[in-house]
């Protein structure tokens, strides 16, 4: 009844949403849900290759697989998204090289869980990143995203090794949310600390000066205090260079929402006892005088700097010059802060371009030379997107969908407020 004569679209059915507005624009309602499958298994979801513009034209972001196996009692992921669902291999390879013919020189890999990507399909997530490596020109790199601790213990050798890549960033988010056996217990988590520590240890011997960050989940309803001081030694131990910390929510339909609350009180205090904690971390401290070769991408938040990374997916600051956006060369590190280093150029260092053509315009889409370009292997040339959708049919319908979507979501916002109080 809430949502009567509103058209609703699920997660899976995203690259079917033009269609549901032009059918909402007539005046129809249309319920779609449910998983994409073929032959009765389900899949990745839209299809990698659809056109899109992308929000940094040197960065591509390919999702590799959509759903997940846990099921954490905390956790609206399965709920929404459902079992685990790949895309294959071949489909993701060719969306890079794709993007690297678009003048992308960075493409991150995406999912609910990296570590569980093949497991439906036969495949694994090593064949998959083997796979992207051979396809990646020098100089451009690869961003690996977030991976739940129990799938990638089962490869952390080749996982070492792969991360050594000088295309592939040494850097990996593993989320351990609790420090504590007994709250991940009741978490359903699907692994302990030792098992966790044994992941952490074992790269950063095996991938010198690699970057590993990860989330807590503060005040999670069975946590106690003894449970929360195993948390805070667990940070004391490895001093994370990224942490991020939440506070325990209890989401609708979850088993943990069913649970007695820790008082908030207690909850804010854990959690400024950790934030207070992670501020005296500084992990750039010393690095004055290092030499690294970066990559650059973006701007800073504050219009003063271009953004580059290093081999390990650290932040360095760089100076604002035209020519240096989307290069690579080599700086030297002469200030730090608590979350980024500032560089300058060594004068003898080379800028090059990584990419094989020009990036596409800020608003340009991308998807409708692609596929001519990788069949001929040959850099990209300009060329029509009508055969899928010109870039104004494309801005209308974006526009539409968008104020389509946003309206339903402000809806179900505002139901879920309601249900709450």
């Amino acid at each position: 009844d809430y949502i009567q004569g509103l058209s609703v679209i699920g997660v899976q059915q995203i690259d079917r949403v033009v269609e549901v507005v032009e059918e909402t624009l007539k005046g129809n309602s249309v319920r779609m849900f449910g998983s994409k499958r073929e032959e009765g298994k389900k899949i990745g979801g839209a299809k990698l290759d659809l056109p899109k513009i992308r929000r940094n034209p040197l960065v591509e972001i390919i999702a590799i697989n959509t759903g997940c196996l846990n099921q954490c009692t905390y956790c609206k992921t399965k709920h929404a998204r459902g079992e685990l669902g790949s895309y294959p291999p071949e489909e993701i390879v060719a969306r890079a090289v794709q993007s690297f013919q678009e003048g992308v020189c960075e493409i991150w890999l995406t999912s609910e869980d990296t570590g569980a990507y093949g497991r439906d399909i036969g495949s694994s997530l090593p064949e998959l990143l083997w796979q992207l490596v051979e396809v990646i020109p020098e100089g451009c790199r690869l961003r690996l995203g977030m991976t739940n601790p129990p799938y990638i213990m089962d490869h952390l050798d080749e996982m070492a090794k792969i991360l050594n890549h000088d295309r592939v960033y040494s850097f990996l988010h593993v989320p351990v949310q609790a420090g504590s056996d007994a709250v991940l217990f009741d978490m359903k988590r699907e692994y302990t600390i030792s098992q966790f520590e044994e992941l952490v240890n074992h790269l950063k011997s095996h991938v010198p000066g690699i970057t590993i960050i990860t989330d807590i989940i503060c005040g999670f309803p069975t946590e106690t205090d003894e449970d929360f001081q195993e948390t805070m030694e667990l940070v004391k131990r490895h001093n994370f260079p990224s942490l991020f910390i939440n506070q325990f929510f209890p989401r609708p339909g979850t088993p943990a929402a069913k649970m007695k609350r820790i008082p908030t009180q207690i909850v804010k205090s854990r959690t400024r006892e950790l934030s207070e904690y992670f501020q005296t971390v500084k992990p750039y401290e010393g690095r004055e005088g290092k030499i690294y070769s970066v990559l650059v991408t973006e701007t800073s938040h504050d219009g003063n700097y271009y953004v580059a990374h290093n081999e390990f997916y650290e932040q360095v600051l760089v100076p604002k010059l035209p020519e240096l956006m989307g290069k690579m060369f080599k700086v030297r590190v002469v200030s730090t802060s608590k979350f980024s280093m500032i560089g300058e150029l060594i004068d003898d260092s080379q800028v090059i371009r990584p990419s094989l053509a020009d990036a596409l315009q800020l608003g340009q889409v991308s998807g409708g030379a692609g596929k001519e370009a990788t069949e001929n292997s040959a850099p990209l040339r300009q060329t029509s997107t009508s055969s899928l959708m010109q870039p104004s049919q494309f801005h209308k319908y974006f526009k539409t969908t968008f104020i389509l979507v946003l309206s339903v979501a402000v809806f179900i916002r505002i139901l879920q407020i309601v249900h709450i109080l």
